[in-house]
């Protein structure tokens, strides 16, 4: 059981935090015009963020205890080669799932 201090420690400095990011965008750019660099830049976050989640569990599964496991990273890179090919993010996931559950059926 985790101390109630420590526990609303991290709730409030987590809400601290997210209030901080939020407000540098809103309240302090609010309706300046932002360089196009960093516009550029923002652009991409959305699809840096859905990797960032996966890359953990093809990289270091919990499922095999961290081992490396044939049939996620296949189908990562099933997902990457689709994605790529077709440039359709719907292709890319089904894909994957596909690729995924084959080869889960085959290796096991």
């Amino acid at each position: 059981m985790i101390d109630k201090t420590a526990l609303w420690t991290v709730i409030i400095g987590l809400g601290a935090g997210s209030f901080f990011l939020r407000f540098v965008f809103t309240g302090l750019v609010g309706d300046k015009q932002m360089p196009a660099w960093l516009l550029r830049h923002l652009r991409y976050t959305a699809v840096a963020i859905l990797p960032a989640l996966v890359a953990p569990q093809v990289l270091w599964p919990s499922a095999t205890d961290g081992q490396f496991d044939l049939p996620r990273v296949s189908a990562a890179v099933v997902t990457l080669g689709v994605g790529l090919l077709t440039k359709n993010v719907l292709a890319a996931i089904l894909s994957g799932a596909v690729a995924l559950y084959g080869m889960l059926y085959l290796v096991g």
